[in-house]
């Protein structure tokens, strides 16, 4: 049997509402492990009767999880209509308003959708890009990137180091970021990958080793058994990779 292209397959799940295949797959687990990660307190099973059933049905739970769980299925959804696309400040911004948008946190004064921060922030015991400097830091950081034309895994890995480090928004930085991740590599045919909530440990280790110039390998590494994650799920779906 001849095997599917990816990104094409998923596009054509996508468009004619197909369930139970690589589709329906990414976006559960990719909504539940991002928002995990970032501490939402919906399963696995709830995350996946959101997307099924497109309703609650649930017993209580923050509002914001709900919210936020239903934004990634479609901020998802932007980045495979524009996986293409070179990577922008307008895509960028997109998906943080897709994100954001309903919840109770967008409502601070603090809090901007859409926009980079007002505030200052940190990331763990990091210092991350003042506010002023935000808007020029991320496009230093696209011009860097966009002018190499194709992009290895570490290509894609430090642009996504950098960024998380300016953190350019109050809040769902490491979820546009991860986002990016995965159409990156779509971008660039590389397998995709999802961090896991079970791994964000080493996930997290990954990113600041490489952020203060230690090991690289920490997050490469991370990343390839994640990826080979990905590769398994292909392989079931029979997608083809490289």
């Amino acid at each position: 049997m001849t095997k599917r292209n990816l990104v094409y397959t998923l596009l054509d799940e996508k468009t004619h509402n197909l369930t139970g295949g690589i589709y329906h797959k990414i976006q559960v687990d990719f909504a539940y492990n991002s928002n995990h990660i970032e501490g939402s307190q919906l399963s696995h099973e709830q995350t996946r009767y959101i997307f099924e059933t497109k309703t609650v049905g649930i017993e209580p739970t923050k509002i914001d999880d709900i919210f936020e769980t239903v934004n990634h299925f479609r901020c998802f959804d932007i980045i495979l209509d524009h996986y293409k696309d070179p990577l922008s400040e307008k895509l960028i911004k997109t998906l943080h308003k897709q994100l954001k948008t309903g919840t109770f946190s967008s409502q601070s004064k603090e809090a901007v959708i859409g926009n980079y921060k007002k505030v200052p922030n940190f990331v763990g015991d990091m210092k991350t890009a003042l506010p002023e400097k935000v808007s020029s830091e991320i496009k230093r950081l696209l011009l860097e990137y966009n002018k190499k034309g194709a992009h290895t895994l570490d290509d894609i890995l430090d642009f996504h180091a950098q960024y998380e480090k300016i953190h350019p928004f109050y809040d769902g930085n490491g979820r546009t970021g991860r986002l990016i991740l995965f159409k990156e590599c779509l971008r660039n045919d590389i397998v995709p990958f999802i961090i896991t909530d079970q791994y964000k440990g080493y996930y997290y280790r990954g990113l600041k080793e490489w952020q203060t110039g230690g090991e690289k390998g920490y997050l490469r590494d991370t990343c390839l058994l994640m990826q080979d994650n990905m590769k398994k799920i292909m392989d079931y779906f029979e997608i083809e990779y490289q």
